[in-house]
């Protein structure tokens, strides 16, 4: 069974083919976030996309070198170190310690590598001095170096943006980190200091100052990965220009294929709007914590639509995905574990034949429901197969155990199946309601009642 992936570069799916053919070994680089404040759920979509990419990569066999970056040097950054009284590394250091937890609570799993961009200065002015050096690069009157684009003909090749309108001797060239979609110019690779920048700058043979965004991505990929690696991942809204930047200046430099894969998930709309905290629908795992919901039901509800649709995002559907979660979890719990249980053949093929087809985790979820359903299947084969999906769904199935039942609630339960015999129902449902208040719920079998934690 070969798995095959959508290919943002060439508009097709293709059939995943690693660079290194000879054996099983797959590079990945997963763009990770900006270190100046929290992730939002619009992120997090992006970072269990890329958590699924990995988690069917070893389930097909594969082992995977993983590299993300953490971004703690660009304008946002510097402009939020300023008014925070912090140093630039203690101000950097909290956010990506919550964006780690935050993955935790998500079952996403670390990468090989977190790279931080700061750490790999050096790297940064070696690439663009190779650009410099092969002329795709040129330095400004304040000393600040640019990507030529015009002398690059492949560029706009991911993004498919033309460059005929680019203005000449560099009169619309953009300093800034991030630019307006179709705005084609010259970028900064390297930023001469200037005030705004307080004391974050280094010095380096380039001068004064610090990298532009876009190099980062470059050039610790490039580190870890080699000049050529498999599959690049991150949101829709990194096309251009970020991915579309990374692609010329890293081609430009070694003059090798950068990334044979580039694999892009949707946007997450909210309430049918694009989140922003103006518009009251700004939401970060954190905040749907406190409000009660459990993460891995927001990734449960990411895994079912594809990642390259758009998604709705809502406090019901959220709410309806906890319920959902809940039934499995209790589902899961109720089986016995029997060692050396084995999953069950023909449903781990069907499982493996959804993710194989360009990652469709929706599909791969109903195939999970019909085994829950499948009361032909013995009770450890259902479980070692649903305990097999998990390692790619991620759902924490593996750290559910079997929990002892308050006295309170099995006398309750007791007391309800004595009022059942006596067919006194309106004591069974009083009774149902208290267990219910100690946040446990009944099923009644024709093995006794089940017990489970809501």
């Amino acid at each position: 069974m070969a798995l095959s992936f959508y290919n943002s570069l060439t508009k097709t799916v293709e059939p995943f083919v690693p660079l290194d053919t000879a054996g099983k070994h797959v590079g990945l680089y997963t763009c990770g976030p900006t270190v100046y404040n929290y992730a939002h759920i619009g992120n997090f979509r992006a970072y269990i996309f890329g958590d699924i990419v990995k988690r069917t990569l070893l389930h097909f066999g594969y082992s995977v070198n993983h590299v993300m970056n953490l971004t703690d040097v660009d304008d946002k950054i510097i402009r939020d170190v300023q008014t925070s009284g912090k140093s630039l590394e203690e101000f950097t250091q909290f956010y990506a310690n919550a964006f780690k937890k935050d993955c935790g609570l998500l079952q996403i799993l670390p990468p090989t590598h977190y790279t931080r961009a700061v750490e790999h200065i050096d790297d940064m002015v070696s690439l663009i001095e190779t650009l410099l050096e092969k002329g795709f690069a040129y330095k400004s009157d304040d000393g600040s170096v640019y990507f030529d684009v015009r002398k690059d003909p492949q560029y706009g090749q991911l993004s498919a943006l033309q460059i005929s309108a680019q203005k000449t001797n560099a009169a619309g060239r953009i300093s800034a980190d991030e630019y307006e979609k179709d705005n084609v110019e010259d970028f900064a690779l390297w930023k001469a200091w200037d005030e705004k920048d307080g004391d974050v700058f280094w010095n380096t043979s380039l001068g004064k100052g610090r990298p532009g965004w876009h190099i980062e991505c470059s050039a610790m990929s490039m580190k870890y990965l080699g000049e050529s690696f498999d599959i690049h991942t991150g949101g829709i809204d990194l096309v251009f220009p970020h991915h579309e930047n990374e692609i010329a200046q890293s081609e430009c430099a070694t003059g090798k294929p950068f990334v044979k894969y580039w694999l892009h998930n949707e946007w997450l709309m909210v309430d049918g709007k694009k989140m922003s905290k103006s518009a009251g629908n700004f939401h970060t795992l954190n905040s749907l914590v406190e409000a009660g919901f459990d993460p891995l039901a927001f990734r449960l509800w990411v895994l079912s639509g594809h990642y390259r649709t758009q998604m709705n995002f809502t406090l019901e559907a959220l709410t309806a995905s906890g319920i959902a979660l809940t039934r499995l979890r209790n589902h899961y719990r109720e089986l016995a574990d029997v060692d050396g249980a084995l999953p069950d053949a023909k449903y781990l093929d069907m499982f493996s034949l959804c993710l194989s087809d360009d990652l469709n985790t929706p599909k791969a979820l109903a195939v999970l429901w019909e085994v829950m359903k499948d009361d032909s299947l013995d009770g450890a084969t259902k479980k070692a197969t649903l305990r097999a999906f998990d390692s790619v769904l991620g759902l924490g199935l593996s750290t559910i155990h079997a929990e002892s039942i308050p006295e309170e609630v099995l006398s309750l339960v007791t007391r309800r199946e004595e009022a059942r015999t006596q067919r006194d129902f309106a004591l069974s449902d009083t009774l149902r309601t208290q267990i219910s208040k100690l946040g446990y719920t009944v099923k009644d079998t024709d093995n006794g009642p089940k017990i489970f934690k809501m």
